[in-house]
């Protein structure tokens, strides 16, 4: 039985999903030295931010098959290393989606209204309303700066309250930030207009320290700046000294560059900053969506299945998954066949995508076919976390071509071309209607045929009698066969023979296949 480790706290719904197919051991607040001692038991791991998945951790997880985080950062975890040893790291970007959106709004109000120094002069017996005059949202103009999931949500409530929006997003269209009513903008003039900014980033090499001395010095005097997303993407240092100087007018964070926050230039300064410990997913709520988000994607790659939220599969989110979920499989099972027939050093492989298919997000597709292509001589060691990276270091080429207008299958079909050891050979492949892959063409010759564990393809001349002599010799081996196409182009030309089998074949029958008359060659495919 799978074993998964549950190293921070996590609500009970999500260990209640584990059990169903695992052993959960909880165990917090372990040493790192620790951790590594017992990381090889595991298959997977489920953590919020309290633990630190490093490159050592991973080396030790022999056994390690997912790493789950029960959030939306993955800042704890060395993502490249868990790659490259293709353990998959998932997380849950949008079980906290809500909470995080209205922490952020929280603390944009409590900071114009002053609430929480009013609220501390209240209990301490004074009743100063002049000392805490605010200021309105209302008709103010606020910089959205990121409009994921949480920028969005936060956007739109902002807007019900009669605020101006201004977004920046490198990597949002036009037309999206439009429809949330944001004018998109670049971020110069974000911070030369905006009266409040509100920062909804992951911390990166571009973000960090994205607002430091010199961006605060293009912003309007008594700016406002909100950051419930990454500690770090501000430059502390730089916020201390510009809201003493009155430059900004009030900063309200809940995330820092080192948490605990301990000795900041920040503690020091009073009114016009409000800090909170870090609170963005601190909801009953939200913790029983990350834990069973979460869960749910570690209990399905237990079982073989696909994560929905990986973070480290190019192009695989929640979004697109069930749409390529078939398309994976064809994508798979072709780049496995094409890499058997192809032999096992292969350089190059072609990927051509027809009709619907070709409409699709691709690096999931070809991700898949290139797990397929290296199945055989990696095993279980390929997977969609590293496969890309396997091929690469096996000076595979990959090239991608694409064509929309051929309509052959409703959902489009896949042409893989490989060039290896065996020579060159190509398969195609496509959906039926009710998602069932057919097999359309191999090494250009048409055929119509479902893949099954045991195949056998020969390359013959079309002549009378090559059909029952291979049927006898196959017998002869008690070899059954379960059904046999024949494909061609011209009467009496080359031909390709497909048989699909009961059985895998016996050692030394194919050398017997290729001396029959007229065979020219054969080739054998087991798909699992």
């Amino acid at each position: 039985m799978a074993k998964v480790l549950v190293s921070d706290p996590v609500d009970q719904a999500g260990i209640d999903i584990l059990s169903q197919v695992a052993q959960v051991d909880v165990k917090t607040k372990l040493p790192l030295e620790e951790l590594v001692k017992i990381i090889p038991e595991y298959d997977a791991i489920m953590l919020r931010s309290g633990t630190k998945v490093t490159k050592e951790v991973i080396e030790a997880g022999k056994n390690l098959k997912i790493i789950g985080r029960a959030g939306v950062g993955v800042d704890n975890i060395d993502v490249p290393t868990a790659t490259r040893q293709g353990i998959v790291v998932v997380n849950s970007p949008e079980g906290n989606t809500i909470a995080a959106a209205e922490h952020a709004l929280a603390m944009m109000l409590s900071l114009s209204r002053q609430i929480p120094d009013a609220n501390k002069s209240v209990k301490a017996g004074k009743w100063e309303r002049k000392k805490f005059m605010g200021n309105e949202v209302y008709k103010k103009t606020l910089g959205v700066i990121g409009l994921g999931k949480i920028g969005a949500h936060v956007a739109t409530v902002a807007r019900s309250m009669g605020m101006k929006l201004l977004a920046y997003d490198p990597f949002v269209s036009k037309e999206r930030a439009e429809r949330l009513g944001c004018g998109l903008v670049d971020l110069d003039f974000l911070f030369a207009e905006a009266d409040y900014i509100t920062l909804h980033i992951p911390k990166t090499p571009e973000t960090a320290n994205l607002i430091n001395a010199e961006a605060i010095a293009k912003m309007k005097p008594g700016v406002r700046i909100v950051n419930c997303s990454r500690g770090g993407t501000i430059d502390e240092s730089a916020l201390a000294e510009a809201l003493k100087a009155g430059k900004i007018g009030g900063a309200a964070l809940d995330v820092f560059d080192n948490e605990p926050l301990g000795e900041s230039p920040l503690t020091e300064l009073g009114s016009n900053l409000v800090l909170t410990p870090h609170l963005g997913a601190s909801t009953a709520e939200a913790q029983v969506n990350v834990a069973v988000d979460v869960a749910e994607q570690i209990r399905d790659v237990l079982l073989g299945l696909p994560a929905r939220s990986a973070v480290n599969i190019p192009g695989l989110n929640p979004d697109v998954m069930e749409k390529l979920r078939p398309y994976l499989k064809l994508a798979e099972t072709l780049g496995n066949m094409v890499g058997q027939l192809a032999g096992g050093r292969i350089e190059l492989l072609n990927i051509g995508l027809q009709g619907e298919i070709a409409n699709q997000d691709t690096q999931p597709i070809i991700i898949g076919a290139l797990k397929g292509l290296l199945s055989q001589a990696l095993r279980e060691r390929v997977n969609y976390v590293n496969a890309k990276i396997e091929a690469k270091e096996r000076g595979i080429r990959v090239i991608e071509t694409k064509d929309t207008s051929v309509r052959d299958y409703s959902g489009g079909s896949l042409h893989l071309e490989a060039e290896g050891s065996s020579g060159k050979h190509s398969v195609t492949g496509a959906l039926l209607g009710d998602g069932e892959i057919r097999i359309t063409a191999l090494d250009e010759f048409p055929i119509n045929v479902p893949p099954s564990e045991y195949m056998l393809f020969t390359l013959h001349r079309d002549m009378p009698g090559i059909i029952g002599k291979i049927g006898s010799l196959l017998g002869s081996y008690n070899v059954n066969i379960a059904s046999m196409q024949v494909g061609r182009k011209i009467v009496r030309g080359e031909a390709v023979m497909v048989l699909s089998l009961d059985d895998p074949l016996p050692e030394g029958i194919l050398k017997e296949i290729t001396k029959v008359a007229g065979i020219r060659d054969a080739y054998t495919v087991k798909l699992s």
